[in-house]
């Protein structure tokens, strides 16, 4: 003989396909904007271009870092990293735009550290300065592969964007648990004891009746 009571079911609930496609979108995303962003970074401390200068005395040395070439990597990766963190605290719309912001960040990158990585005017302008002759020129050029590393952190960056253009809809946002939207809130009368008369007298104080007071009524 079979029980009419229901068992409760064991374990916890599996959540949905799109909930899980969403967390792990988040987890990936989370993962290669961060990474891409420290990447690009690094690599515009390093040195990119290097060359020689003719001055009085023999050939001097010179180096440009990235950061010297072109600014444009580091300060999109920044940017791009704090949208990222934006990413949660919006919602809808707002979530789509920071998310294309995001994108543009990354492609961005991208397309500075490649022209970056031919470019000489840095080191011209260093050979100008060593050697005291507006008009001189570096000799000996040469580029590292620094840029196209700064290029693939921001192409993290970009899969990132992506990724949240994508799935964003599906992540978690910040609470709105403590957020006020305005609206005056009720207050709760003060539940009055009758058989206290220091709460009736407040009650009174209060301009309230205490006789139409809700709660239960004493005990007979």
């Amino acid at each position: 003989m079979t029980s009419a009571v229901p068992q409760p079911r064991g374990g916890t609930e599996r959540p949905s396909a799109g909930g899980r496609a969403g967390l792990r979108s988040l987890a990936v995303a989370l993962l290669l904007g961060a990474v891409g962003s420290a990447v690009a970074l690094l690599a515009s401390r390093q040195g990119w271009t290097e060359g020689t200068a003719s001055v009085p005395g023999g050939d001097f040395p010179l180096t440009a870092k990235g950061s010297e070439v072109t600014g444009v990597p580091a300060a999109l990766a920044v940017v791009g990293l704090a949208a990222l963190v934006a990413v949660f605290a919006v919602r809808r719309a707002g979530r789509v735009l920071v998310a294309a912001l995001l994108t543009l960040c990354g492609a961005g990158t991208v397309v500075a550290a490649v022209l970056g990585a031919s470019d000489s005017a840095a080191l011209d302008d260093r050979a100008a300065e060593v050697s005291g002759d507006a008009s001189a020129t570096v000799d000996a050029l040469s580029h590292s592969s620094w840029p196209y590393v700064a290029a693939a952190g921001g192409l993290l960056i970009l899969l990132a964007g992506l990724l949240a253009l994508r799935y964003g809809r599906l992540w978690p946002a910040m609470s709105g648990r403590y957020e006020r939207d305005g609206t005056p809130r009720r207050r709760r009368a003060p539940v009055v004891d009758p058989d206290r008369p220091e709460d009736l007298w407040k009650a009174i104080d209060r301009g309230e009746d205490p006789t139409q007071a809700d709660g239960p009524s004493p005990a007979t």
